[in-house]
């Protein structure tokens, strides 16, 4: 396959933190327009490769390249603007704006005039019309004019979404999207990341595994900061190393979530 049909490639990615190596030589590659999960027990690092890849962290060794460009040294702010956009673990919207302001910020931002608050609100309003087809899209347009802090937990993440396409991702980094959620909100979540992926690559570390089963394209496995498994996940769950890595519970959820 051709290195262009793979927006995102790590090679022999290391981060090492004083002796400690949570990232060790992860060798991703990221396929243009699918689901891709980065899955593993606790502490297997995760977070750390999406910190990586975010620039929020610098490797200690190895390369990234994304769309082509070698963005290893790049800034935070230098890959969100080539299209890698991360929507964290814990959400993060403005508890005290309205639904459709929350989007509303979120496209000043992708405009270039971030938190330009002194705007006039007319001049705010031409964004009004986009904002609320992000919202239709994530199934919350009849909830934009209420305060993010009155919205359900599930609602909320899936607000976080819409603030994460108004910046128009080529590639979307989504971190543990249905941690938290009862079952209606993780069928609502699992529905919407399939839909927004119609358009876009999507990354994501997910413990659920019945999200992942139902939704990836390809699941890579890391266990202890190294790739342990990767592939469908017919393939991946029947691994004995991959099985033998989430013992317990996890080893259930794993056989369960045919």
């Amino acid at each position: 396959m051709r290195s262009s049909d793979y927006i995102l490639e790590t090679n022999d990615l290391t981060m090492e933190f004083k002796g400690f190596v949570a990232v060790s030589q992860v060798n991703l590659r990221v396929r243009r327009g699918h689901i891709h999960a980065l899955i593993g027990p606790n502490g297997a690092g995760k977070t750390t490769c999406f910190n990586l890849l975010t620039k929020f962290l610098t490797p200690t060794a190895g390369r990234i390249v994304f769309d082509g460009h070698d963005i290893t040294r790049e800034t935070p702010v230098q890959v969100a603007r080539r299209g890698i956009v991360r929507s964290f673990q814990i959400s993060a919207v403005f508890p005290h704006l309205t639904v459709l302001e929350n989007v509303r910020v979120a496209l000043q931002r992708q405009r270039g005039h971030s938190f330009d608050f002194w705007r006039s609100e007319r001049s705010l309003d031409g964004l009004n019309a986009r904002a609320m087809e992000l919202l239709d899209a994530v199934d919350l347009a009849g909830f934009a004019g209420k305060l993010a802090v009155e919205l359900a937990y599930g609602r909320k993440r899936a607000l976080e979404i819409a603030t994460t396409l108004a910046m128009d991702p080529q590639l979307m980094l989504l971190d543990e999207p249905t941690q938290g959620m009862g079952l209606e909100d993780v069928d609502r979540t699992r529905a919407l990341i399939k839909k927004v992926a119609a358009d876009r690559t999507v990354l994501m570390v997910e413990h659920n595994m019945s999200v992942v089963a139902s939704i990836a394209d390809t699941i890579t496995v890391l266990q202890r900061g190294a790739t342990l498994a990767e592939g469908p996940y017919e393939q991946v769950s029947k691994n004995p190393a991959v099985i033998e890595a989430y013992m317990g519970s996890a080893q259930v959820e794993l056989k369960g979530a045919h």
